[in-house]
């Protein structure tokens, strides 16, 4: 990342969820803010140089992965993710002055804002019809159109509070009150965020060839190297019915030699492997590392194969006995 200025891009427009990730971004609110209609858009401006980094959504607590993104970063010029922010999700219903609840039959908001509200709507509007939009500030800035086809908008509150022509029908409205989006910042190849202990590492993995054993074999890799996986998605890779790539996080940092080793072991099996970047975690949360997967035993092991290689004599056991005839 360059030192100054800094130029950043995200899914827009502004007051969406994902704005209020880059915020928590430190140079953030001194440097150039671009919205982009979609995340396609936003990956585009970093690829071609208009943009530093990129904040787009990657997964939701309750919907999963955001498949527009897991998409658009496995394919393309190569991309890094240097961050990530967990943002807290709340909802609210918003409408044009003298619209009632009663009135609403069209509904528009992003698919995994409806996702998140679905159970409310039906409770509430039961029959109400659900129209699609790029985001849920786009779907409540749109509602302010002479020929804006829907009656309301689910959007976050901040935009609610930005957009003086909109009326608030009801406030948090999501199903699980809980609900947490993960978004990263996304920059293109560079040197790679420093470990902090408490690290992720993304990849995708395509699936060699479609037989007994071949997931077993990737996930093998990081089973016996001792790191843990927080994520896995099988998404199509749009070659053919049956043909997928694997979107892993991985907990650890490319750096760590357990973490090094799986991936190494992975590019043996499928060679088309694709870092996608090591960094840390948003909820600093340390990795589980066995005594016998830590940096030092590799380090150790390796010396003691180098030992055998050279010819010279092999250390004594951990006992402390000499190996007999």
């Amino acid at each position: 990342m360059p030192a100054s200025p800094v130029t950043y891009t995200f899914l827009g427009p502004e007051g969406t969820f994902t704005e209020a990730a880059l915020m928590q971004v430190p140079d953030a609110a001194q440097a150039t803010r671009i919205p982009a209609s979609n995340v396609n858009a936003a990956l585009d401006k970093v690829r071609d140089g208009s943009a530093d980094a990129a904040m787009v959504p990657i997964e939701n607590s309750v919907e999963g992965g955001v498949t527009a993104t897991l998409d658009a970063i496995a394919t393309g010029q190569e991309l890094r993710i240097i961050r990530e922010v967990l943002v807290p999700i709340s909802f609210v219903l918003v409408a044009r002055p003298g619209v009632a609840v009663s009135d609403i039959r069209r509904i528009s908001t992003h698919g995994h804002a409806w996702a998140q509200c679905r159970l409310w709507v039906e409770n509430n509007i039961p029959g109400a019809e659900y129209v699609p939009g790029s985001s849920t500030a786009a779907s409540a800035v749109g509602l302010l159109e002479q020929d804006a086809h829907y009656d309301a908008a689910i959007c976050a509150p901040i935009v609610a509070q930005e957009q003086p022509g909109l009326s608030v029908l009801a406030e948090n409205i999501g199903d699980n009150p809980g609900a947490v989006t993960r978004f990263v910042l996304v920059s293109r190849p560079g040197v790679l965020p420093e470990r902090t202990g408490a690290d992720k590492t993304t990849v995708v993995v395509p699936l060699p060839e479609d037989r007994p054993g071949a997931l077993m074999e990737i996930l093998d890799q990081f089973a016996t190297r001792g790191v843990n996986l927080s994520r896995i998605e099988s998404r199509p890779t749009g070659q053919y019915l049956g043909h997928y790539f694997f979107s892993i996080d991985a907990d650890g940092h490319v750096g760590d030699a357990r973490v090094a080793d799986a991936l190494a072991g992975l590019h043996r099996i499928s060679p088309a492997t694709r870092f996608l970047g090591s960094y840390g975690r948003a909820d600093a949360q340390t990795a589980y590392i066995a005594p016998h997967t830590s940096d030092e035993a590799f380090k150790a092991a390796h010396e003691w194969v180098g030992a055998i290689l050279q010819g010279e004599p092999i250390a004594e056991s951990v006992s402390g006995a000499s190996p007999t005839a």
